[in-house]
């Protein structure tokens, strides 16, 4: 058999620039990109390597019927989810357990759940006083409707999502499986944009109103740059960039796309559009080429969605909720008896039966930006922050009450040192059991740093990840100054005293050089260790390294993700690695679940009063992130694909232009 030679470890520091208020001096080492029912593509193979204490075991992959990837030789389980049949005697139990709940648990007979999707979903675990969807508590609704003798079916609300398109694949998973219960589900859009209707369509029943929106109209991407604005104002950037795909830098440096930057957008982005064209057809019955075209045609009147059977009707809101009285035989006046998705979340899964099993399964949930400490206004859930992270690996690690651990990862990366010191805490974790990663919508640099320690990564068809890659550089503000009437003397020991701080005048040749050399040092540690913990050598970590952001699917075939799936893959692989027969229940233990803080409440009360939660968060978060290193790339990159940017582009980056100062 065939096996890799891998290099001698690097060294576990990661050798980082640093950054300071006061130089415009910028440092972006592990930038990060910005933000699957699963996806069928045509059958394929994959290669991947994992390290073995006995041996290196070569494990060819291919995709399985659900859209899974799993091993040939070693094969994972999928995880699919499948209806228990309750008997008599568990019936009894649970209703039981429904008459002695608690009031606030407590849902009406002959109920209708009613979600409504829209806008940003977090991968957290929201509190009571936390607004905001969470996808954990999504999908566990739908799981506990399915069982729940007190729901008789689900309206799901969908309006605009600004979520990633690896989001939108997990909840139309759980979509199809909650239809496995033989419950109906019934979709209202009156927005209908591309991931609007690739959620409804899997309902099987989809209504728009007369008047709705249609923009369906394809799937974009597009970058921002401001060369040619700091041209104007006199400030010249000081770009080296490690890596021909990091474009952080292309922002500051270059006025358009570079032919390898465009390359790179241009897969994902037909990646995104071809999964689209497919996952439609296969649900509508409709060929793929009818798809497109009827999405090329420029579709604007709203009769065709229905003459043409894209959507099942025409319907106000009132008129679906008057027919879903008729359906569950709700023979008085009163309004639709309904529980929304607030309530439905409080019910416990013990209540509707789903006890968890003996067996334990930590997870651990990382979202956000990546920071070392914690600011003083920062709120749960807004970020990823290591000292609070490396405390609970630390737990889990000393703790025999946990089989394996499930490390779940929605982050665009953030601080070098870090990611560094977490990745070598969930390194010494996986020494002591199974650790599963498993990435959401994105997983990229900093992001992909985390993931790489643990031996299994997971990451849905969509998932951005990768960006394995370097861009350092500074401001020269010479030119501006000069405009402005300002002037800046520096006195200086040492011959590179002045290589942060000297922003009035461009780097002398030496600095130049040593800015060049620590940029490629930076990024040859970055990749080593992704070499290593991949069980790949340098040469072929080197091939698909150099800053490339990769779909979910395509970094499986280069070796830098092991399986294709959503959560409930992950789950079944940490069962299958921790010798957990998998026909036998587990509990899963949320190590993560934030606790209500004044932050929140504040968030919670302005989003509730004038709709503040956003500015209030934006402040908090900017005021916590401007100390220390920070490896961010605007969001702009992505925009197209599911992460809008809330403001103007080059406003939101004159505005961290001038944080810097």
């Amino acid at each position: 058999m065939a096996k890799i030679l891998v290099s001698k470890p690097p060294s576990l520091a990661f050798h980082s620039l640093s950054a300071r208020k006061n130089s415009m001096f910028l440092s972006y080492h592990l930038l990060s990109e910005s933000k699957s029912q699963p996806l069928r593509f045509p059958s394929f193979q994959i290669r991947a390597f994992e390290s073995n204490t006995e041996n290196e075991k070569e494990r060819e992959v291919e995709e399985s019927g659900d859209g899974a990837v799993t091993s040939v030789r070693n094969k994972f389980p999928s995880g699919e989810f499948e209806m228990e049949e309750f008997g008599a005697w568990r019936n009894f139990v649970v209703k039981l357990r429904m008459l002695i709940a608690p009031p606030w648990q407590r849902v009406r007979k002959n109920s209708v759940l009613s979600m409504k999707l829209q806008g940003d979903i977090s991968d957290q675990i929201k509190t009571r006083f936390s607004s905001g969807l969470s996808l954990p508590q999504i999908c566990e609704n739908f799981i506990k409707a399915a069982y729940d003798p007190r729901i008789k079916g689900i309206y799901l609300h969908i309006d605009p999502l600004s979520c990633g398109w690896a989001k939108v694949d997990e909840i139309r998973r759980h979509i199809l499986d909650f239809k496995k219960s033989g419950k109906f589900i019934v979709s209202y859009m009156p927005i209908c944009g591309e991931k609007e209707y690739y959620l409804a369509c899997a309902c099987g029943e989809s209504y728009i109103p007369p008047s709705a929106y249609v923009s369906l109209l394809g799937v974009t991407v597009q970058q921002a740059f401001l060369r040619g604005v700091l041209e104007k104002i006199g400030v010249e950037p000081e770009v080296e960039r490690i890596g021909k795909y990091k474009s952080a830098g292309d922002q500051l440096a270059r006025k358009n796309l570079s032919e390898e930057v465009r390359e790179m957008l241009t897969l994902i982005l037909d990646n995104t559009y071809a999964n689209w064209l497919d996952v439609v057809s296969s649900t509508q019955g409709k060929s793929r080429e009818e798809v497109e075209e009827f999405l090329n045609a420029g579709v604007y009147k709203v009769e065709r969605l229905k003459e043409e059977g894209w959507v099942t009707n025409l319907l106000y809101d009132d008129e679906i909720t008057s027919m879903l009285k008729e359906r569950i035989g709700q023979k008085d006046k009163k309004s639709l008896r309904t529980v929304d998705y607030r309530k439905y979340s409080k019910v416990r899964k013990w209540t509707v039966g789903l006890e968890g099993g003996k067996d334990r399964i930590a997870v651990i949930r990382a979202s956000g930006s990546i920071s070392r400490t914690k600011g003083p206004f920062s709120s749960p859930g807004s970020g990823i922050v290591a000292d609070q992270f490396i405390d609970k690996i630390r737990k889990v690690r000393e703790s025999d009450e946990y089989k394996a651990v499930i490390l779940r990862i929605d982050s665009p990366g953030g601080d070098a040192l870090a990611s560094d010191l977490m990745w070598r805490e969930i390194r010494l974790l996986a020494e002591s059991k199974p650790v599963v990663a498993s990435m959401a919508d994105l997983a990229a640099s900093g992001g992909y740093y985390m993931a790489m320690a643990a031996p299994v990564i997971i990451a849905e068809s969509l998932t951005l990840t990768g960006s394995i890659g370097v861009v350092t550089g500074r401001f020269s503000l010479q030119k501006l100054y000069e405009r402005i009437g300002y002037n800046k003397e520096l006195i200086s020991r040492g011959k590179f005293s002045e290589f942060r701080a000297a922003d009035n005048r461009p780097l002398r040749p030496d600095e130049a050089e040593l800015f060049a050399k620590s940029a490629r040092n930076a990024y040859e540690s970055f990749r080593n260790k992704a070499a290593f913990s991949r069980s790949m050598d340098e040469d072929q970590m080197e091939k698909v390294a150099q800053g490339r952001v990769w779909s979910g699917k395509d970094a499986a075939s280069r070796g830098l993700v092991d399986s294709i799936g959503g959560f409930s893959h992950a789950v079944a692989v940490a069962k299958f690695k921790a010798d957990i027969p998998q026909d036998q229940k587990v509990r899963l233990v949320e190590i993560s679940k934030p606790s209500p803080s004044l932050p929140d409440l504040i968030t919670s009360i302005g989003s509730s009063l004038i709709g503040l939660e956003r500015v209030t968060k934006n402040i908090l978060s900017d005021t916590s992130a401007i100390s220390g290193v920070q490896a961010k790339l605007d969001g702009s990159l992505f925009e197209g694909l599911g992460n809008p940017m809330s403001e103007n582009q080059i406003l939101t980056l004159i505005k961290d232009f001038m944080r810097s100062i």
